[in-house]
Parts: C-alpha cells; structure tokens; sequence
C-alpha cells in the first residue's frame, strides 16, 4: 500500500476484490485523495473511453460541455479498474499508452494530459488466460501485473468466517440497537461447509 506500484487483484466475483483496493488506497500516502472506481464492463466502447478519458465539448453529439475522465477525476489519488479484461481491444492501447507514462487526450481533444493517479486494476478472470486467447494485449497485461495479488474465495478460507461472523454481528448489533448476540457452534458449522459461491 505504501508504493506507489500499479495492483492486480484477481478472483472470483464476490471475494472482495473492490474493497481491498480501497483498503491499499486507504492505507497509502494518497489516502487523503479520491478514490474513483469504474466497472470497465458496464459501458459500451465509445461510453467508456469518455468514462475513463473524458470529452471536450461538442467532441460528438450530446457532448454540451467539457467532461473530465476518471483518470481526472481521481488525480493524485487512486483509479480502480474493475474487470479490466473487458476492456475491448483498441481501448486497451490507448490505456496502455497512459500506463506506459505517454499520457491521454480527452475525446475530441488535442491536449496531452498526464496521468497522475495509482492504479489498481481487477479481473475475475485469469488474464494470463485471456492473453493467450489473444483477448487481451500481453503489453497491458505485463503493465497492470506489477504487484498481484490472488484474492481468494470464502470456500478456501473457512478459518476467516469466525472473524466476519463476530464483525457483523457486533456491527448490526450496534445498528439496531440490540445486546450482543452470537452464533450457535452449529450454525457457525453450517457457514464453515457452506462453498460461498459469489
């Protein structure tokens, strides 16, 4: 968290990937500047590339006003690339370039604006694979795959689920403003074989 080195989580959907990338931001030097995520499979190529970059006015029709990208947006700070493996072909090169420390053009820009922020990309997906599929530019893959870190699923470590179980019982406690309740050893059993998908 302390480096300033870009981060590749990778796991399932579901194990927390999203919420150990704010926990690096947050225990970084940059934690006192924003934290901007973008679900990089939730918008269609031409939406993202002024999702990430942003546009300049009248770049293409409905853009009324200049908008600053996530890249802007989150300047000094922390930018979390949530399943970047969606991320389609000739986007990936323009990232790339930014990566590679060239900077970016908004849309429909001739500004050259650097890159000020970490990145932390994630996939649910083995890149590694999706590279090999030719889905996903190797270059890219070796820019985001700096420092990785596997994020594993629940199933994999039952010895963390006492832990969680305590953590939100005393949190819905103190919400509801109830006295402390805890869980019978054999519903506590129940979670352990539980295969947590998702």
């Amino acid at each position: 968290a302390a480096q300033d080195t870009t981060v590749l989580l990778q796991g399932e959907t579901g194990t927390g990937k999203e919420i150990l990338a704010r926990a690096i931001h947050n225990w970084s030097p940059r934690a006192s500047r924003p934290f901007v995520a973008v679900n990089c499979t939730a918008l269609p190529e031409p939406l993202l590339e002024s999702e990430l970059f942003g546009h300049e006015k009248g770049a293409f029709t409905g853009a009324h006003r200049l908008r600053r990208g996530r890249f802007e947006l989150a300047s000094e700070g922390t930018l979390f690339l949530d399943e970047v493996g969606g991320i389609p072909m000739p986007l990936q090169a323009k990232l790339l370039r930014v990566l590679e420390g060239h900077g970016f053009e908004r849309v429909g820009g001739e500004v050259t604006l650097q890159n000020e922020a970490r990145i932390i990309a994630a996939n649910n997906r083995d890149l590694k694979e999706a590279v090999q599929q030719g889905r996903f530019r190797e270059d890219l893959f070796h820019r985001l795959n700096v420092v990785a870190i596997e994020v594993p699923p629940l199933r994999q470590r039952p010895e963390d689920i006492d832990e969680l179980v305590n953590c939100f019982i005393a949190r819905y406690c103190t919400l509801t403003k109830q006295s402390k309740k805890r869980m019978t050893p054999a519903a506590l059993d129940v979670l352990k074989h539980y295969l947590w998908p998702g």
